[in-house]
């Protein structure tokens, strides 16, 4: 496998962001979190060497979130800016969605019913806790949280997928996704709290970088299986 320097890049401008955060450093973090996707999509590109299975899926993930992350800076301005934020991602998690599905359907893993009732029973309560506070945003919020919540459930089943450290790498990044935007809608909705920045980037920032990791093992393994490579 060849060197792939483009994650220590990514963790770099992470590392970056997180000291601004910290610092209070606006202006280093409005660049640092713009500068932070770029990265990981040349580090998904380069893993998966000349194997473009599954990649555009996970680069429409990455592009979308990209755009969610630069939106969400504008937010304080004006009120749209939080929904069309909320829009990208959501299609990042249709997309992730969309990967996870076609990696489970190739590793013929069935549905597993306790991972649904897992997922309903905690997005269920975090919609109960927060719901007195939602406003108007009840709906866009709980169809987001459908969404990601899905994502999370199929994650789930690539645990038994044959490439174990794979699943295992996807589903964590998968469920730091979920704390990420729980601690974000909690801090916005309900109650903020001091470091909420710095908790919500942190697992953001290694959610993606998790998930991204995982698939690139994944796809390697295949080529690794596959005596045509």
């Amino acid at each position: 496998m060849r060197k792939n320097p483009w994650g220590l890049v990514f963790l770099a401008v992470l590392a970056v962001n997180l000291v601004s955060i910290a610092a209070g450093n606006d202006n280093l973090q409005f660049i640092s979190k713009c500068l932070l996707m770029p990265p990981l999509m040349l580090y998904a590109w380069t893993g998966f060497g000349k194997t473009r299975q599954l990649l555009p899926l996970l680069i429409l993930a990455l592009v979308f979130s990209w755009g969610g992350d630069i939106i969400l800076l504008f937010q304080a301005d004006k009120e749209i800016f939080f929904m069309l934020g909320l829009g990208s991602f959501l299609l990042a998690h249709i997309f992730y969605i969309i990967l996870f599905h076609k990696i489970r359907v190739a590793e013929n893993i069935p549905s597993k019913a306790l991972f649904l009732l897992i997922v309903v029973l905690y997005y269920g309560g975090l919609m109960v806790f927060l719901n007195p506070w939602l406003g108007p945003m009840k709906i866009p919020v709980s169809v987001y949280g459908i969404v990601i919540s899905f994502m999370f459930m199929l994650s789930m089943h690539l645990l038994y997928m044959g490439n174990k450290k794979a699943g295992l790498w996807i589903m964590a990044g998968a469920l730091l996704f979920v704390l990420s935007d729980s601690t974000l809608a909690v801090n916005r909705f309900y109650k903020p709290f001091e470091q909420a920045g710095l908790v919500i980037m942190l697992t953001y920032g290694l959610a993606q970088f998790a998930i991204v990791y995982g698939v690139i093992q994944y796809v390697q393994s295949l080529k690794s299986n596959d005596p045509a490579q």
